[in-house]
């Protein structure tokens, strides 16, 4: 098992950046592959960004390449996502996620967080 927790959502303006985290405990966390998903009002889940679970490798949905960095410290057990140039478009609860099967679609990840909210004001 393991237990994660998102931080650092908050209000931002276009434009703007903010950094999410998240903390994991439990078994060791350098083993899972992580992932960050996001979900708007009344939209479906989506898959933000992966990353291996050595941090060698990282995958990007297309609207955010360019502008989001996923990133991991296996040290702190910890992932997190650097979302610059954000627009209002990016407002939705972010998921953070693993897996101990090496996949990054949606439906391989085991464990998920409980979320964090991101709102961007034009």
């Amino acid at each position: 098992q393991v237990q994660l927790v998102e931080s650092g959502g908050g209000l931002v303006q276009a434009g703007g950046s903010l950094r999410l985290s998240c903390a994991a405990s439990g078994r060791t966390f350098s083993s899972y592959t992580a992932g960050w998903f996001r979900q708007a009002p009344g939209k479906e889940s989506e898959f933000v960004a992966a990353i291996s679970f050595s941090g060698g490798s990282a995958y990007y949905q297309d609207s955010v390449k360019g502008r989001f960095t996923i990133s991991r410290d296996n040290t702190k057990n910890t992932v997190y996502l650097q979302m610059n140039s954000l627009k209002p478009e990016d407002t939705a609860v972010y998921y953070c996620a693993a897996n101990l099967k090496g996949r990054y679609y949606q439906s391989a990840y085991e464990y998920w967080g409980q979320g964090t909210q991101v709102t961007v004001s034009s």
